[in-house]
C-alpha cells in the first residue's frame, strides 16, 4: 500500500506541474493582449468593488508572480505587480477574480464563510497529519505502527481534504462573478472575454488537481487502515 501512496503522489505531482505550466503559459500569452478598455488591474479592481457597493476593501501591490489573493482578515485585494499595473486580459481577469472573493465576503457567501471557519483547524491538521500518519504506518522506523494513531492521522488529513473540496466552489464562483462583471461592465469585448475565461479556467484547474490529489491520498490511507484493522 505504501507503493500505492508513492504512485498516487507521483501521478498528481506530475499532473500538478503540467497544470501549473499551462497556467503560466496562458497568463504569459494573455499578458500580451491589451484590453479594449485600457484599464489597469488596479483600476479594474477599484471599479468592480465600487460597482458592487464595496468601499472598505483596499487594493495593494504584492510581491511575486501570480501571488494575487484576497485577504478577508484585513479586507485587502493583493495584486502581483504584473496584474496591478497591467492593462491586459490577464490582469483584468485576475483582478476581477480576486474582487470576486471580496464580493463573496461582503455578501456572506456560504462556502467562503465555511472555508474561513475551517482555516484554524486546517492550520493544525496540515501541520500534524502527515507526521501522525507516518507514525501510525510505522514508516521509516518511526512510531512502530499503530492503527489508532493512523486513524487519528486520517481524521486530521480528512479536514485538509474537506478544505480543498470546499475551496472548489469558492474559486469557481469567484471566477463566474468576475467574468459576468467583466462582460456587463464592458471591460472586455467578446474575444477578450473568452481569453479571460480560458485564463481563469486554468487557474481553477490547479485547485481541482489539489482536491483530487487530497481525495486520492485520503482513500489510500483509509484502505490501509481497513486492511490493518482486519489483521
Amino acid at each position: 500500500m505504501t507503493i500505492g501512496i508513492i504512485a498516487v503522489s507521483l501521478v498528481f505531482m506530475v499532473l500538478g506541474m503540467i497544470v501549473q505550466y499551462r497556467l503560466k503559459s496562458k497568463f504569459a500569452q494573455y499578458s500580451q493582449v491589451p484590453t479594449s478598455s485600457g484599464m489597469s488591474g488596479k483600476e479594474v479592481a477599484e471599479k468592480m468593488l465600487r460597482d458592487n457597493g464595496i468601499y472598505d476593501v483596499q487594493i495593494t501591490s504584492a510581491d511575486g508572480f501570480l501571488s494575487d489573493h484576497y485577504n478577508p482578515l484585513n479586507k485587502t485585494v493583493n495584486l502581483s505587480p504584473d496584474v496591478y499595473e497591467g492593462r491586459t486580459v490577464s490582469a483584468a481577469a485576475v483582478a476581477a477574480h480576486e474582487c470576486g472573493h471580496a464580493v463573496q465576503h461582503a455578501t456572506s457567501y456560504s462556502m467562503l464563510m465555511l472555508r474561513s471557519r475551517l482555516v484554524p483547524m486546517v492550520q493544525v491538521s496540515s501541520t500534524l497529519s502527515q507526521w501522525v500518519i507516518i507514525a501510525g504506518l510505522g514508516m521509516f522506523g518511526f512510531g512502530g505502527g499503530n492503527t489508532t494513531v493512523l486513524l487519528i492521522g486520517i481524521i486530521l488529513f480528512a479536514v485538509s481534504t474537506l478544505f480543498s473540496v470546499i475551496t472548489l466552489p469558492v474559486e469557481f464562483d469567484a471566477s463566474a462573478r468576475a467574468l459576468k462583471w467583466l462582460d456587463t461592465a464592458r471591460i472586455t469585448n467578446n474575444n477578450e472575454h473568452e481569453q479571460a475565461k480560458d485564463a481563469l479556467k486554468w487557474a481553477a484547474l490547479t485547485y481541482v488537481v489539489a482536491a483530487l490529489a487530497s481525495i486520492a491520498m485520503l482513500v489510500q490511507y483509509i484502505l490501509i487502515y481497513m486492511g490493518r484493522s482486519r489483521d
